[in-house]
């Protein structure tokens, strides 16, 4: 790794005691994240990728631990046994998250999924989808704001001077998307990534956002949402490659990512704060830091113990795409049009294409959904060494 900026750089008139101390705590430290970097390799496959996520997802859940007892036992209620689901009657309902047991249930279902759990940053909507015949929980929807520079994204358009930021924050990111079991075994994600293009959602977004000033420039911005930016999770996603209404496609493919990113060093972020901190220098995050605090925090330590910031070049590229929500998108974009022209995708509609082209065919092919039961999400949720001490 490329040297370019000294550790030991402590004030001259730090303690001899104190000097040892910091100096042992970051050639620890430098060890750790060597080691971190001989078992990173750049995966090939879906389950090489996967795996790449797990050490950081079962520090996740251990810190969790205490939550998840606490309230596990509380929601598990919405979770949906294979035989209570009846592929005929499902009735979706979209509810945007609210009440604090909103937050809570939408909180353990994120934390079932793979991937570490993030709060997003900037404006976020977060919608839970649930099935109104047995009042189970289908599946989960969160958008944040959208990063400012997304080459994937930007290649497309040739924004008018100086009013790229005003134009991007018109758009959104898919933060979380996906279905719980049973119902991610009968497509349920489709569902879920059809609701994020609906005049519901755009809606919402229109009375939370319209007439307020941006945070970092106390700007107004329109309270149009125009488009939806994400990436897959695992390389190439056949969820948004097949994604269609009504024989248009909904996402669009716009390219891969270039494999820069933080998750495999995100178990030692705690102790890149720490080695900062003790150096008197600031990683809190909050107004004026702007929403990478993290990632700007683990390259200023990387770079004070000597690494270059390529390491964080974990070589998993990500599918990137585009959800249009007005069908002029590219003259809104580059300044040719001054009024979106939304598409009409009511969430019910949607629903009800869902239901034809994906639900039914699905639940007559496919088995092992109906074999479901939500206290699986023990074994998925709960640590094994949590368990012993439960008695389980």
């Amino acid at each position: 790794m490329a040297n370019s900026i000294p550790v030991d750089d402590l004030e001259s008139n730090t303690a001899p005691e104190a000097a040892l101390t910091a100096a042992e705590a970051a050639d620890r430290l430098r060890q750790a994240v060597t080691a971190s970097l001989q078992r990173t390799c750049e995966p090939e496959s879906k389950d090489e990728i996967r795996e790449f996520h797990v050490r950081a997802r079962e520090l996740e859940l251990r810190d969790r631990q205490e939550w998840i007892g606490r309230n596990l036992p509380r929601y598990l209620s919405y979770f949906a046994s294979g035989s209570d689901v009846e592929p005929e009657h499902i009735k979706p309902a979209l509810i945007e998250v609210n009440a604090d047991w909103e937050h809570e249930l939408f909180r353990i279902a994120r934390l079932t999924w793979s991937l570490p759990f993030s709060k997003g940053y900037g404006r976020r909507l977060r919608y839970l989808i649930m099935d109104e015949h047995n009042g189970k929980l289908i599946g989960i929807l969160a958008f944040q704001s959208p990063p400012l520079s997304f080459p994937a994204r930007d290649r497309l358009f040739n924004y008018p001077a100086g009013r790229k930021t005003e134009l991007v924050n018109q758009t959104m990111d898919i933060q979380t998307l996906g279905a719980v079991p049973p119902y991610a075994r009968l497509l349920g994600g489709k569902l879920i990534a059809l609701t994020a293009v609906s005049n519901e959602v755009r809606e919402a977004y229109r009375r939370k956002y319209q007439g307020r000033a941006t945070e970092m420039t106390e700007r107004v911005l329109p309270g149009h949402l125009v488009a939806l930016t994400t990436t897959s999770a695992f390389g190439r996603s056949s969820l948004y490659n097949r994604l269609t209404y009504k024989g248009e496609q909904v996402a669009c493919s716009i390219g891969y990512t270039e494999g820069y990113g933080s998750f495999h060093l995100a178990h030692l972020y705690d102790e890149f704060r720490e080695f900062l901190e003790a150096q008197d220098i600031s990683t809190r995050g909050g107004f004026g830091t702007g929403p990478r605090i993290k990632w700007q925090t683990m390259v200023r330590a990387l770079g004070r113990l000597g690494f270059s910031a390529d390491v964080l070049k974990h070589g998993v590229k990500r599918e990137a795409f585009l959800f249009s929500l007005i069908s002029n998108l590219s003259d809104y974009m580059e300044g040719r049009s001054t009024e979106p022209d939304y598409f009409d995708r009511s969430f019910a509609a949607l629903a009800q294409y869902w239901r034809s082209r994906w639900l039914l065919d699905r639940a007559e092919r496919v088995d092992g959904w109906r074999q479901w039961q939500p206290n699986e999400l023990l074994s998925v949720l709960v640590l094994p060494e949590a368990r012993i001490l439960n008695g389980e």
